[in-house]
């Protein structure tokens, strides 16, 4: 088969990776004596891992996040009075298959925000979907639903 014929196939079948690397993990695979096997295997964990990076990076920009924030940057000093091993819990991620909701309830500047951005963030990286919304951004989109009769 010729390579114009294979990478017009690998441009149909949308393998990028296998475009990109095919040539050279061959020579890497005739240099090192790996098997057919484990040469398609290489390509296909490669093709796998791009897909998976670009379908996160996907949800992350989908979300709408303001700023990216983790569990990690987030002060525990204060508020003195949160429950840090409840919140721990949260990143575990079992409420999204419990089909339960999360809200963080308390006074202006305790870290509501930043907890839930950081919690939306971490499910988008264990691939669920989110969205970041303030009140006022569902307020108009209700509002706007609701003016041309689609509520």
């Amino acid at each position: 088969m010729k390579n114009d014929q294979l990478m017009t196939y690998l441009l149909y079948l949308k393998l990028s990776y296998f475009r990109e690397y095919h040539q050279s993990l061959a020579k890497e695979a005739v240099e090192k004596n790996w098997s057919q096997l484990d040469f398609l295997s290489r390509l296909a964990e490669g093709e796998t891992l791009r897909r998976k990076d670009h379908a996160t990076k996907r949800r992350i920009q989908a979300a709408r996040f303001p700023v990216i924030k983790t569990l990690e940057q987030f002060n525990w000093t204060w508020p003195k009075k949160i429950n840090r091993p409840q919140v721990q819990n949260l990143f575990r991620l079992s409420f999204p298959k419990e089909k339960a909701n999360v809200i963080f309830m308390g006074g202006v500047g305790l870290g509501k925000t930043h907890l839930a951005t950081a919690l939306a963030y971490e499910a988008c990286l264990a691939g669920y979907t989110a969205l970041h919304a303030t009140a006022i951004d569902i307020v108009n989109t209700l509002a706007a639903a609701q003016s041309t009769n689609r509520l």
